[in-house]
């Protein structure tokens, strides 16, 4: 099952010159008079924006593709441990042994093009493309709001993937579509509280679905804008011209003073140095060694790298790969919960002349006359991860260990990552859904969820290439079970061998934050009802918002 809530697109970028954007109708610091302007997000796309709408494909479609015009089933808030909200979905059942599941989903549902929407949309998406399980035997819709499935394994486990990662898709329109992957749909139809209105490659505009379930939303325009870099960002959001971002800020003070743009900070999505892991799968360079990965992960100040690139707002992170302390109960070895956050260069030495490296007149390691030489990319202008990139270099240059860090444009970052053809780059892991971390897992940490270098993952998100049998057979040990403790013990197993491999090394849990104008706009979530994660480039928490606010009439 493909969870694609969205890629790791944090606009993180900061320090180009402001953007010119023409927005007719803003006013700073208010809406129009009758409080129907649209809004105005970034939800990280640079220009040019690619007119993609395809829910399939995930690295290049437009963020709000994924929520606002498709769905899935039910709607996960991953800030709790709460029942999902069912959106197209009304109930969810599997059977005692989890391998057949029966989902009803809400009557007299529409397309946005008008046509009825119902069981057999919902069987045809399941079986779909990318949707598409390996472990699925059939889907069947056995009347106009029951769907069927059946697994050849059980599937408890996997029920966030299944139905809140699964984007429903109309049959009739994708039952004519050839290639789904190389597909851009610039005309989707779905079933979300938006449509297309218009689109160029500065902003593109969505309008409120008349057809949409629970009437047309408040907020009838949702303008999503192409910029270039965080400065851009913020200039537009103190003058009055961006209402929603979720970007990171050093100062968040200098944009909320006004008391017109309010700011949240979750911590939850980590921060990681991925490597290109095993040469089984192509992988090349001294990073598939593990004992090199080992000594990088010790050899690095994340104290420094917290303080000085991320201004102090971010959160320790986990070499287990749960969100602590939300999955507390998941975590096997108390010594997991956090990675190092002081450096220790002479640890680092000791693994790799464990390992048969040998230190050079130069004071950097190598075996065999050949030096490790590693390549460190990042996004240029994302510059808090290029300020955590250098200081990654001179850290690992005290242990001896050679990474040259580099800056590359968003679309020479994203080629190499999805082919594998890269050493090291700084990247980000979205949460899992629920307070579990099997969807981590699944998604990024085994074999099916990969592919050889060359090739992109069509199953998940597992950029690395790392495979390993044991955490596979883990992986669908907890996928197929209610029992904690038999979960546990395959959790247990999987954060010990992942510890271990670290085929992607944990630097922080990344600050998260979200700045949205509270002064035109009322029904965001609060400390008191956090029904979402406030962060505009979210796949189907965004769309949940966008249905939960109401314009402030002036």
């Amino acid at each position: 099952m493909h969870d694609n809530r969205w890629r790791k697109v944090l606009p993180l970028v900061a320090g180009a010159a402001a953007l010119a954007l023409t927005l007719g109708g803003c006013t700073p610091g208010g809406s129009s008079a009758d409080g129907d302007r649209p809004i105005r997000i970034w939800s990280g796309s640079m220009t040019p924006i690619t007119n993609n709408f395809n829910p399939f494909a995930v690295d290049t479609a437009t963020h709000l593709t994924f929520g606002a015009i498709y769905e899935p089933l039910f709607f996960f808030n991953q800030l709790s441990d709460e029942a999902p909200v069912g959106l197209l979905g009304d109930t969810y059942e599997f059977n005692e042994d989890g391998t057949v599941l029966t989902i009803t989903i809400k009557p007299d549902l529409k397309w946005s093009d008008g046509e009825d929407l119902t069981a057999a949309d919902v069987a045809f998406s399941i079986g779909y493309g990318s949707n598409l399980d390996p472990d699925m035997v059939s889907a069947e819709a056995t009347d106009d709001t029951t769907v069927v499935i059946t697994y050849s394994t059980a599937k408890f486990t996997a029920t966030s993937l299944i139905l809140g990662s699964t984007w429903i898709i109309p049959e009739h329109v994708w039952s004519e579509i050839d290639d789904y992957m190389t597909e851009t749909n610039p005309e989707p139809i779905g079933s979300g509280p938006y449509k297309l209105k218009s689109f160029t490659d500065a902003a593109y505009t969505l309008e409120a679905n008349s057809l949409f379930r629970d009437g047309a939303p408040e907020v009838k325009e949702v303008q999503d804008i192409g910029i270039d870099s965080n400065q851009s960002s913020e200039d537009l959001l103190k003058t009055g011209k961006l209402d929603w971002v979720g970007q990171f800020i050093a100062n968040p003070d200098g944009v909320t003073s006004n008391g017109r743009i309010s700011t949240m900070n979750q911590q939850q999505d980590p921060t990681v140095i991925m490597t290109c892991a095993d040469t089984s799968m192509g992988c090349a360079g001294a990073q598939t060694d593990p004992a090199v990965r080992q000594a990088l992960n010790v050899a690095i100040d994340r104290s420094a790298i917290s303080t000085k690139a991320f201004a102090g707002l971010s959160g320790e992170s986990s070499p287990s790969f749960a969100l602590l302390p939300r999955d507390e109960k998941w975590l096997g070895d108390p010594g997991l919960a956090t990675s190092p956050q002081e450096p220790d260069a002479a640890s680092a030495e000791e693994i790799l002349e464990a390992a048969g490296y040998t230190k050079g007149d130069d004071g950097f390691y190598g075996k065999d006359g050949v030096a490790i030489e590693l390549d460190l990319f990042s996004p240029d202008g994302w510059t808090d991860y290029n300020d955590a990139a250098k200081l990654i270099s001179a850290q690992a240059a005290e242990a001896g260990i050679r990474v040259n860090a580099r800056t590359v444009s968003e679309a020479e970052y994203w080629t190499p990552i999805s082919t594998g053809e890269f050493q090291l780059a700084l990247y980000g892991i979205t949460q899992s859904l629920v307070a579990d971390p099997y969807s981590n897992y699944d998604q990024y940490f085994t074999t099916l969820a990969s592919a050889k270098v060359g090739e992109e993952p069509t199953k998940g998100q597992n950029y690395s290439r790392y495979t390993n049998p044991v955490v596979d057979e883990a992986v669908k040990t907890a996928g197929g079970t209610q029992d904690e403790a038999i979960k546990q013990e395959a959790y247990a197993t999987i954060q010990s061998e992942i510890a271990r491999d670290l085929p992607y090394i944990p630097v922080v849990l990344n600050a998260s934050q979200s700045f949205f104008n509270t002064a035109d706009f009322t029904g965001w979530p609060s400390e008191d009802d956090m029904y979402a994660a406030p962060l505009p480039y979210l796949s189907t928490a965004s769309a949940v918002i966008l249905t939960h606010l109401r314009p402030v009439k002036k």
